[in-house]
C-alpha cells in the first residue's frame, strides 16, 4: 500500500497566520481573520438574506397575485437575483460585439462572470433562453479546509459553424457569504518547488486536497470530513478531457471576477503543474476582473513562462480605482501578466500595474475619493448618455453613496467592467490576433 505523502512532501515552506497570537499591532488582521469571519457567518448570512428578499420584492411585478406569488418563490427559482445580481440586470449581449472581435471574449465572459453570482437556474435561463447557447452546468464545490461546498462554477458552451468555446466561468465573492471572505483575507501561503509561493485560501478554494496538496488524483480516503460535493480543480479538468475529446476543433476559456478572477489564473496554474497537455493545447486563455494578487514574483513568472510556451491568453481586466485588484498589498504578493486598465471614462490602455497599487495608497485615498464624487454624478446621466441599457438602479446607486466614504467598493460592481467591455475601445492597443491557436502546430 502506497505511503501517503507528509505535508513536507507537498510544498517546501508555508506562513500559516494564528490570529490567536496577534498583538494589537495586528488588531487589523485579527478583525479580519477567519475565525472571527467564521463567527460572523450566521449574522452576515441573515443580512444578506434580508436584502436580497427585499430587493426581489420591489423588483417583481405582475399584479397583486402575481407579486405574493413571486415573492413567496424559492430562492432556487429562475427570476431569483442575489445581491450582486440587483447591482446590475443586464442579461442580453451586445449585439455589436459578435465573434471574431477582439472584444469578444472579454464581452462574453464579464457577462458570465455577472451570471454565476446568481442560482444555477437563472444561469441555464440564461444561457439557454437568451444567449442561445449550450447550457453544461453549474455546480457547487467542495473546500476540504473549511468543510463545506463554497465554490460554485458555470460551464457552457459557445457553438457554430465557425467556433466551438467552452466556457469555464468561477463565481466571485458574494457580499454576505462569510466563507468566501474567509479564502479572500486568508493571508497564509504555500511555497511549491520551482513555482513560488500562493495564497492558501484561493488554492483552498480551488480544490486543493487537506493531505494531498495537488496530487493528480483525488484521494477520496484521506478526506475528513467526508466530501459532500468534488473538488473544483479535478471536477473541471475532468469535464474539459471529456469535452474536448468529443470535438477536436473545441477549445476552451476559463473566466471570473473578483474572488473567481483568482481562481480563474490558478486554474491552469495547476494543468501546467500536473502538465495536462490536451487541456494546455486547446486553451484559448484567461479573463479576469477586478482580480486580487495571487501569488509571490516567483510564481508569477512561472505563469508568464508557461503562458508564453504554450501560446495562452491572460488578459487581466482592472476598472479605474476597483480596490480588490490592489489587495493584498504590494508587497509579497505580485501581479503579472497583461493588465488591460479602464479609467471613469471607460478609456482603455495596456499597463504594467494599475495606478496606486496599493489601496492604502496615501495619495491614491485623494485621487478615489475624487472618483467616487464623479462616479455618483455620473449616474444620473448615464442613461441619458448611452441609453437605457445603462440606466443605474437604486442598489447600485446606495453602494456608489457608500463609495463615498470607503472608495474603490463601487468600481469592483460588475457594472463598470461590463460597461467598460462595451464602452471602452481596444482598438489601438495592439492585442494578440484573435484565434491566436488556429494554426499552432
Amino acid at each position: 500500500m502506497e505511503a501517503k505523502p507528509s505535508k513536507k512532501d507537498l510544498y517546501t515552506s508555508y506562513l500559516l497566520i494564528n490570529p490567536k497570537e496577534a498583538s494589537l499591532f495586528d488588531i487589523f488582521s485579527v478583525l479580519f481573520s477567519r475565525n472571527f469571519l467564521l463567527k460572523l457567518s450566521m449574522p452576515m448570512a441573515m443580512i444578506g438574506r434580508t436584502i436580497v428578499f427585499l430587493l426581489n420584492f420591489f423588483y417583481i411585478n405582475g399584479g397583486f397575485f402575481g407579486l405574493i406569488r413571486n415573492i413567496m418563490q424559492d430562492k432556487k427559482a429562475a427570476t431569483y437575483l442575489s445581491f450582486v445580481g440587483f447591482t446590475d440586470t443586464r442579461m442580453e449581449l451586445d449585439i455589436n460585439i459578435k465573434y471574431g472581435n477582439a472584444m469578444y471574449y472579454p464581452a462574453l465572459s464579464i457577462m458570465a462572470c455577472k451570471a454565476a453570482y446568481n442560482n444555477a437556474a437563472y444561469n441555464q435561463a440564461l444561457i439557454e433562453g437568451q444567449w442561445k447557447m449550450e447550457f453544461l452546468g453549474y455546480k457547487d464545490y467542495w473546500n476540504d479546509f473549511l468543510g463545506r461546498a463554497d465554490t460554485q462554477v458555470v460551464m457552457f458552451r459557445d457553438k457554430s459553424v465557425d467556433h466551438d468555446t467552452i466556457v469555464v466561468c468561477f463565481r466571485g465573492t458574494q457580499p454576505f457569504n462569510s466563507e468566501d471572505w474567509c479564502s479572500d483575507v486568508d493571508l497564509s501561503w504555500y511555497e511549491f518547488p520551482h513555482i513560488g509561493k500562493v495564497h492558501s485560501g484561493f488554492l483552498k478554494a480551488l480544490g486543493m486536497q487537506n493531505n494531498a496538496g495537488w496530487a493528480q488524483q483525488v484521494d477520496h480516503d484521506s478526506a475528513h470530513p467526508p466530501r459532500r460535493a468534488p473538488l473544483a480543480y479535478y471536477d473541471i479538468r475532468d469535464t474539459l478531457r471529456y469535452l474536448l475529446q468529443q470535438n477536436p476543433e473545441a477549445k476552451f476559456i476559463v473566466t471570473g471576477h473578483s474572488l473567481g478572477g483568482a481562481l480563474a489564473i490558478l486554474f491552469p496554474g495547476i494543468l501546467f503543474y500536473h502538465d495536462e497537455e490536451l487541456l494546455l493545447e486547446r486553451m484559448e486563455g484567461v479573463y479576469t476582473f477586478g482580480q486580487p494578487r495571487v501569488g509571490d514574483e516567483a510564481f508569477g513568472q512561472y505563469m508568464e513562462e508557461n503562458f508564453r510556451k504554450n501560446r495562452i491568453e491572460y488578459y487581466r481586466y482592472v476598472y479605474c480605482n476597483d480596490m480588490v485588484p490592489r489587495i493584498p498589498s504590494d508587497g509579497l504578493f505580485k501581479h503579472f501578466g497583461t493588465c488591460v486598465y479602464y479609467n471613469s471614462q471607460y478609456q482603455a490602455s495596456i499597463v504594467e500595474e494599475e495606478p496606486y497599487k496599493n489601496y492604502l495608497s496615501i495619495w491614491g485615498s485623494i485621487d478615489m475619493r475624487r472618483n467616487a464624487i464623479y462616479e455618483l454624478i455620473r449616474s444620473f446621466i448615464m442613461l441619458t448618455k448611452y441609453g437605457a441599457d445603462y440606466k443605474e438602479g437604486w442598489p447600485l446607486f446606495f453602494i456608489r453613496l457608500f463609495g463615498l466614504m470607503i472608495p474603490g467598493i463601487p468600481a469592483h460592481c460588475a457594472q463598470d467592467y461590463v460597461n467598460s467591455t462595451r464602452l471602452g475601445s481596444l482598438r489601438h492597443l495592439h492585442l494578440h490576433p484573435f484565434h491566436h491557436k488556429k494554426n499552432r502546430s
